[in-house]
């Protein structure tokens, strides 16, 4: 897995969190530089799930209206934000962003392809779902794990420093929130934790088993001797990211 050149856009945000100071929400500062060096239409791009023990991984891909128009009150990092907020945020930003498109790979494809090809693979449903293609995409993070011919951009911290990733992650985690409130069965409480291990859902995984909902190659059947038998083998991909 390549890693990028890493953007350290600004000099006030990141010494702001690193000393626990409160910082203001995203803005532009990350979106002005790209336009100064000319970067054309940017699409911020974000994923929510990726350490989740079942569903999928959602990627959201979004551009923002031109002249830097002022993004919905409140809007964060999609973690900073409680549930209602999250919620009544993303409501605003559907019809605020000039484009937004999802992409998703499911527990099938995780467990055959590995995360990071399952990764790529959404990113690209989500900006191939765009109506335009973006000249540059910014991705949260330092490791590009699109790759080419997706002209990536990588920024540390880019949920907090951009408005159109900020948006990205709070519409990708409100879509895939709804996803697995919908899915049972009710033992698993998936509406309640999304897919991670919360002890309701360790509970039902010791007495049920997993269910077709669940990635079977993650290390959590190796501590259930009941289940075991079910585990499929990750692929040993090199350049494979961390779940977390």
């Amino acid at each position: 897995m390549a890693t990028v050149e890493q953007l350290t856009f600004g000099d006030g945000t990141a010494a702001a969190l690193a000393i626990g100071a409160p910082a203001a929400g995203p803005g532009y500062e990350i979106e002005r530089e790209l336009a100064a060096a000319r970067a054309g239409r940017v699409a911020g791009v974000d994923e929510v799930g990726r350490g989740a023990w079942a569903g999928p991984v959602t990627v959201c891909a979004v551009i923002v209206r031109a002249g830097f128009p002022a993004p919905p009150a409140g809007l964060t990092d999609s973690k900073r934000l409680s549930s209602p907020r999250r919620a009544a945020i993303a409501g605003e930003l559907l019809s605020w962003v000039e484009a937004y498109a999802i992409g998703e790979a499911g527990p099938a494809e995780i467990d055959a392809a590995g995360m990071t090809v399952a990764l790529r693979r959404a990113a690209i449903r989500a900006l191939e779902g765009l109506p335009s293609r973006p000249d540059t995409v910014l991705l949260d993070g330092i490791h590009d794990y699109i790759g080419r011919p997706w002209p990536v951009r990588c920024a540390v911290r880019a949920d907090l420093r951009s408005v159109s990733v900020a948006a990205a992650s709070v519409i990708a985690k409100v879509h895939r929130d709804r996803l697995m409130a919908g899915l049972g069965p009710v033992e698993f409480a998936f509406s309640e934790n999304a897919g991670y291990p919360s002890p309701a859902h360790q509970e039902a995984l010791a007495a049920l088993g997993p269910t077709q909902h669940h990635r079977l190659s993650w290390s959590y059947l190796d501590d259930l001797p009941r289940w075991r038998h079910l585990k499929r083998h990750r692929p040993d991909v090199e350049g494979q990211l961390s779940l977390l």
